[in-house]
């Protein structure tokens, strides 16, 4: 299947949905909900998850898309560690952290697997180039 827009990448599609699971727990707690700055933090990595997919897409190369995955997957990370302070700090729950460590998990496999595809490609036009000199 070709990708003809960045909603088509399935690693868009985790990352939303990682986003949306981080707003539900965000909203079932409280405490979780009046901690302004960790709230804030923690929303604004999962959604630059989103976004730098996006953005990386609407660039003109390979290069800076695979540039924008790397940023994306480093956010991905951000959201693990703070998964973790806030299942410490009580504002998640044990089956709350395991879904979005595991969601969180599935969208940087994708990521990573959409940069392999992304380098074999290069790797297979090169080959293809070279066959041609």
């Amino acid at each position: 299947m070709r990708i003809k827009k960045f909603e088509d990448i399935k690693a868009w599609q985790g990352a939303r949905d990682l986003v949306n699971i981080i707003y539900k727990a965000i909203r079932d707690n409280d405490s979780f909900y009046r901690d302004f700055r960790f709230r804030e933090q923690i929303q604004a990595a999962g959604i630059s998850v989103m976004s730098n997919i996006a953005e990386g897409f609407a660039r003109s190369s390979d290069r800076e898309f695979k540039r924008f995955l790397w940023i994306a997957k480093g956010s991905v990370a951000e959201v693990q560690s703070q998964i973790y302070v806030a299942f410490d700090q009580g504002y998640i729950t044990q089956d709350d952290f395991d879904k979005l460590y595991v969601k969180a998990e599935e969208v940087a496999k994708l990521i990573s697997g959409f940069i392999t595809y992304l380098l074999d490609s290069k790797t297979q036009k090169t080959k293809q180039t070279q066959r041609l000199d």
